[in-house]
């Protein structure tokens, strides 16, 4: 075996046809790390003049000169081949060593434990757990989930061989209700050009003042259409609602309600649809009155509901974040959005929908339980990655973990 330098060709070639291939790995975020002041190596494995073992490395100068270097979802290896692994993660230390590394850290994408739409684990199932015993015995350290730069359980949906009405036969009632709903509101979807993700940014700062999270500069999302738009790798999308169409519709439901009860004559037997028409009416009457303040409000006839980001790149599409306006989550738009990507990638022929990053261990119902919720809806299972590591490359990587705990 032999250690390489890869230009960027020839490790994307790599790159293009690897089973534990993402986005995060990609050379398109080796360059939005570059305009973050990262420097970017590509370094592999050859066997006999092959290709066997690759891995983006990003790295940046911390404190006393001292660099860190990070495999973004690397290596891109077979994790279960030992000698491969051993003799890539020894070469690597030696690599960045040279070049004034303190640290390696991984977060490879590779599934831990298989686990079922619940989060339990599947008997006879996916299990690396030697993979992970193997990476201790090389020197690597767990980091704590809550340390974790990249999402470490995420939710996903196997598209393969299914048609749109399977997929929506098999989700939770309450969620394909609230799809069909939603789809009768008069809804649109609407992807964004570059020139308007700024509309995006304001629902991501709305939605992150309201739910505490900090959010990304309009400069992020600007850098990352750029790099993966015109391969068609990438979609922003709004739902809008006219609010003037939604009214008219609004005060034709209501008054065909009005007609159905004038129709009912007094008789004994009517008085359970009298009164569950009238309960109609009664909703429709403050719906209208909400829309017109909403128009008042709003100044205008179309109004921006909700906004999400995605991800495609074979063999799946990512849901990668998304945000509402409070004030119209009643309408429910963000169900629209997913489906709406749901069937773009059966049409295009994507094997997964990764609705992504969901809290760890569910079944004790953690903070933000409510994430895992939405998504489970729409069927699917749990994801599990082995998680975030640490190889220790000098020993000043135990002075930067003693600052960086006293700065916790």
């Amino acid at each position: 075996m032999k250690f390489i330098e890869l230009d960027e060709k020839k490790y994307t070639d790599f790159w293009m046809n690897h089973p534990l291939k993402t986005f995060l790995s990609s050379k398109e975020i080796g360059k939005l790390r570059q305009e973050s002041k990262w420097d970017v190596d590509y370094v592999g494995v050859e066997l006999n003049k092959k290709l066997i073992a690759a891995t983006m490395l990003v790295s940046k100068v911390r404190k006393f000169g001292k660099r860190e270097f990070y495999s973004p979802r690397g290596y891109l290896i077979d994790f279960e081949n030992n000698d491969v692994v051993t003799f890539f993660t020894e070469e690597l230390k030696k690599f960045i060593k040279k070049k004034n590394g303190y640290v390696l850290r991984i977060d490879p994408y590779l599934i831990y434990k298989q686990r079922d739409i619940d989060g339990e684990i599947v008997e006879g199932g996916i299990d690396h757990s030697q993979v992970v015993k193997h990476l201790y015995q090389l020197g690597f350290k767990k980091v704590e989930t809550s340390n974790m730069e990249q999402v470490g359980w995420m939710f996903s949906l196997d598209l393969v061989g299914k048609s749109e009405e399977e997929i929506l036969n098999e989700m939770k009632p309450n969620t394909r209700n609230t799809i069909r709903k939603a789809s009768k509101l008069g809804i649109t979807i609407r992807e964004l050009t570059y020139d308007e993700l700024d509309q995006f940014q304001d629902i991501m700062i709305e939605t992150g003042e309201r739910k505490k999270f900090s959010v990304r500069k309009l400069s992020y999302y600007q850098q990352m259409y750029k790099l993966f738009h015109d391969k068609n790798q990438i979609k922003y999308l709004v739902t809008e609602l006219n609010l003037k169409d939604y009214l008219k519709n609004l005060k034709a439901e209501k008054q065909q309600r009005k007609k159905e009860l004038e129709k009912l004559n007094n008789a004994k037997y009517n008085e359970g649809k009298r009164k569950s028409l009238n309960q109609e009416i009664e909703s429709f009457t403050k719906k209208i009155n909400q829309t017109q303040e909403m128009i008042e409000k709003a100044g205008k006839n179309k109004i921006v509901l909700s906004g999400s980001m995605f991800i495609m790149i074979q063999p799946e599409i990512i849901y990668l974040s998304s945000g509402n306006y409070k004030e119209y989550l009643h309408f429910n738009s963000q169900y629209l959005i997913q489906w709406e990507m749901i069937k773009y990638g059966i049409k295009h022929h994507f094997k997964k929908y990764n609705f992504y990053g969901i809290p760890e261990n569910i079944n004790q119902k953690p903070k933000d339980y409510g994430i895992y919720e939405f998504k489970r809806g729409f069927n699917g299972y749990v994801e599990e990655l082995i998680g975030e590591f640490e190889l220790p490359i000098q020993k000043m990587y135990y002075v930067m973990k003693l600052i960086h705990n006293i700065r916790k």
